[in-house]
Order: structure tokens, then sequence, then C-alpha cells
């Protein structure tokens, strides 16, 4: 296991608390936590247990040490999950456990109030350490634990390298990986159409990459023309054909994992965590894609490796009627056990130690090849945006003006005048 590899399952954040599961590696509750008794159904909100294998093998691995407590999914489509978590709790719902898609969900909820204190579970923890508790300190308060760390990476089909005679994409610059796209784009054997990229409708494929990748760039300072050629090279491929148009992607709800195991696109940034839904696909014989991953396009040809990601969490709704049993699932969630369930199936854990991280490469399946084990180990991992009481705010403008821009309504510039003119004067003044 190389050091660099190791470092990079934690690298996006420092670390200055780690999780304490009750002091022990099966991750059982404190002991003031255990007051409820007898059976309970706690319910936990996930996204598309289908495509997410991640959430059955850890309720699974709760459970057995748990047999007291049975998790009752509230499962949800992942692009509607934001939206109808926040109505959910507007609502007064009483779902038990809510899974923190993103920071800025997490600011959302954290800054209203809807969001259960676990500072106490957050201190020293004996099995290794915890990546990502720094993206969810509200004044030196935690309203959610970290389970998984994630950060972007370029998937690329092998098979359609070998067939056009191509490199594989080795620390390629963004303009290469434009290139790449243009001589990738071509029909498959059944005269389906085959991008040479794919990039999801998520604002981040673009706006994150761009904060990460310019230094002193700040997607909450108001101030956003370090976005400009990533927007022009976005735009630019789904205008050549060479990447599927984003109302295409929107209208239609595609899959990015289909996109991807059905061999329609060569190429595609995605997170980490897809690495649990390729191996799924394979086991289960839905797929014969020949896979890999290289480090993240950069802006440079530089030798440091330069992308973005996050943590996602747990957290106890403040209206849950199980809390006892909702703090002992996340203390247990983020234990070495839990980090066992998840890394099992090709998810990165939050905790660290070298027991979890030499489980994690020897997964069958996983590629071998030395250019998958580099893009494991970027240099510098920035997160998607940072957490503050107006990252919410922010967060949907930002999300409009991305929209606008994508479907072609609005042109890149007047689309990043109107993110500048609107954050400054409907958030920050």
């Amino acid at each position: 296991m190389n050091r660099k590899a190791l470092a990079a399952i934690g690298a996006a954040a420092a670390l200055s608390l780690t999780l304490a599961a009750c002091g022990s590696s099966s991750g059982d509750a404190p002991e003031d936590e255990a007051t409820e008794s007898g059976p309970v159904e706690l319910s936990v909100a996930v996204w598309s247990m289908d495509q997410t294998p991640e959430f059955q093998a850890l309720f699974d691995a709760f459970e057995t040490a748990h047999p007291d407590i049975t998790i009752k999914p509230v499962d949800i489509l992942a692009d509607d999950y934001p939206e109808k978590v926040t109505t959910m709790l507007a609502g007064g719902d009483t779902t038990d456990v809510l899974t923190m898609k993103t920071l800025t969900d997490y600011s959302r909820y954290a800054g209203r109030g809807q969001l259960e204190d676990v500072t106490d579970l957050v201190t020293d923890y004996p099995d290794g350490k915890l990546a990502g508790t720094d993206g969810y300190d509200v004044d030196g308060k935690y309203f959610a634990v970290p389970y998984r760390q994630d950060f972007w990476v370029l998937y690329y089909n092998k098979a359609l390298f070998d067939a056009a005679g191509l490199d594989y994409p080795d620390h390629v610059t963004w303009d290469e990986y434009a290139d790449l796209a243009q001589k990738l784009t071509g029909t498959d054997a059944a005269g389906q159409k085959v991008y040479g990229t794919y990039n999801h409708i998520w604002r981040s494929v673009t706006q994150a990459a761009a904060q990460a990748q310019n230094e002193g760039a700040d997607l909450l300072s108001g101030d956003y023309g370090f976005l400009k050629d990533q927007y022009d090279l976005n735009v630019g491929l789904q205008k050549d054909g060479y990447a599927l148009d984003y109302s295409t992607a929107k209208t239609q709800q595609v899959s990015y994992r289909t996109m991807f195991e059905t061999q329609a696109t060569a190429m595609m940034p995605m997170g980490t965590w897809y690495i649990s839904g390729i191996l799924q696909a394979k086991k289960d014989a839905k797929s014969t894609v020949d896979w890999g991953i290289a480090p993240m396009p950069q802006i440079d040809d530089v030798d440091q490796t330069t992308t973005f990601g996050g943590p996602t969490a747990f957290a106890v709704n403040k209206a849950s009627k199980h809390k006892d049993a909702a703090k002992t699932f996340l203390a247990f969630a983020a234990s070495l056990e839990g980090a066992k369930a998840i890394s099992a199936i090709g998810v990165v854990p939050a905790l660290q130690s070298d027991e979890v991280t030499t489980a994690y490469f020897a997964l069958e399946g996983m590629p071998t090849d030395e250019l998958s084990k580099e893009a494991f180990a970027p240099d510098d991992v920035a997160l998607e945006i940072a957490p503050s009481d107006i990252t919410a705010d922010v967060d949907v403008i930002l999300n409009e003006e991305h929209d606008l821009i994508m479907v072609g309504e609005k042109t890149v510039d007047q689309g990043i005048a109107d993110m500048e003119s609107r954050v400054k004067q409907d958030v920050l003044d």
C-alpha cells in the first residue's frame, strides 16, 4: 500500500477531531445513551438504495451487531433527495436518521435547528482517524457524523480507448480531455451513439472543479470570473456533440451509472462513491465495462493533482422519537466495523486505518493498474463548497444560474454576471 494512497482516503479535510464509538470497535453507543429498552424500529432516510449498495451493507452489519434495532429505510430518488428531506423536516416528519448528502444540505438543516446535537460522539477514537469532521463543525458543535469520504476522479472505458488507439488519460489537462472526448465520440456496433465524455447535471461538475483548481477561488465570495473557462469547456463539449446535452440529461433523468455501465460514454468525471456501483454491476453481470480511473484533469500540465470532494454523514432528526438508538447507529456507521462493512463493497470510509485501507484495495474487481492507484492519491482535495450560514442561500442561486447556462438560456458571461449580482445583492449585502 503506498503512502499517498492511504493519505488520499481522508485528504479532504485536516483532522483535529475523531469519533468515539463507545470506545470499542463494535460501535456500541456510549453508556449514557442506552436508555431505550426493547425492540426499536429505526427509520433512516437514504437515496436510491438499488443503486447505492453501501446503505444495505451498513444496515445489515448494524442489525447483526444490534439485534434489538431494526432499520426501516426511507428510500428517496437521488435527484429528489435534498428537496424531499427539506419538505419532510419543514412538515415535522419524525424519520429518525437523515443522511447528509452534501455539506450544503447539512448547513441548511443545522442552521434551521432541525438536527440533534451529536457533539458527544466526536472525540478520540481508538481504531483510526475519522476524516471530514471539520466540514460539520458549527461553532464547535457537531450535528452530524461522517461515515464516508469521497473525492472526484476521471472514470474511463479502457476498451473504447483501445479501440480508438488512444493512450489512457494519464494526468491530462482539461484541453487534452476535451480533445480526447472529440476523438472518442462515435457509434457502437449497434449504431448507437457513444459520447466521448459525460458531465452529469450537478453544478459541482463545473463549479467545484473550477474552485478547487483556481488559487483563491471561493464559491461563497460573490466573485465568479474563475468559472468561465470551465463553463466554456463543458458548454462547448455538449454543443459539439461530444457530451450528452444537459437538457436531455435533466429532462430524461439520465443516470450517470447507466451512461457508463452501458458504455454510452468513454469518460466521466465522478466521485469515488461510484466505485461500489461498478463493482456491484460487474458482480451481478449487469455490465461488461472494462474500466479504470485516472486523476481528474487539471488546468495546467503540472505534476500535482488537485480535485474536490467531501464527506457524507448521518444526522439525527431533532424530531426523532428514538434518539438513543439513532445515536447508536451514527456511532456504529463511523466505527471500525461500519468502515469494514462499506469498504468491503468499494465505498471509501471516513475512518482511516491501515486495516481498512488494505482491505479496500484487495477487493475483487478493483483496477490494479498504476494509473488507477495514482488516481487514489491526489495531492490536494478541496471541499465542494465550504459550510457556512450563507451556504444554502448561495447554493440556490448557483444552481439556478448553472441550469440556465447549461440549457442555453443564458450565455456563460451573462450567467456568471447574474450569479455575482444575485449573490452580492441577495446574500452578502
